[in-house]
């Protein structure tokens, strides 16, 4: 290094030398930005490839999986009309032995709530401070303004 650092001393001398070295080590630090750039693309290359791998080992697992689930629920309707007796017609009902029962649809309570806040007696909504009838803007600023004391 001291060989090299005195060959350019010579050869460029003292009044470019400053100048020339702040030159080399800009471009010393672009290329070595430039590598480190480089390996990282390829680590992240190298890391993607061992996730698609990774998600095709899960994918393949859970097909496996519902294949297997699949094959043992069909076991266990043949292992079940074997057992009963019973043949099922394509539509799923049962032939030969009652029908099954059906049940009305479930519905969420709280679609009916209108009907329910209808079925309270005003006297309850009086004496609770419910809301029973809808207020404008206007009429609730007018309730809730404060009065004026009077001064007599």
């Amino acid at each position: 290094m001291a060989l090299i650092g005195a060959v350019a001393l010579v050869v460029i001398g003292p009044e470019k030398l400053p100048r020339v070295a702040r030159t080399v080590g800009t471009l010393l630090g672009k290329a070595q930005r430039y590598v480190a750039d480089i390996k990282a693309e390829v680590n992240r290359s190298m890391d993607l490839d061992e996730l698609r791998k990774m998600k095709e080992t899960v994918e393949g697992a859970a097909r496996d999986v519902e294949n297997s689930i699949h094959t043992s629920a069909a076991d266990f309707e043949k292992q079940w009309s074997d057992a009963t007796g019973q043949t099922a017609d394509a539509a799923g009902n049962a032939i030969g032995h009652e029908a099954f029962t059906i049940y009305p649809e479930y519905k969420h309570p709280k679609k009916k709530w209108r009907i329910k806040q209808g079925a309270t007696p005003q006297w309850y909504k009086a004496r609770n401070g419910i809301r029973s009838k809808a207020l404008s803007g206007a009429a609730r600023v007018a309730r809730f303004r404060p009065r004026p004391a009077n001064h007599t």
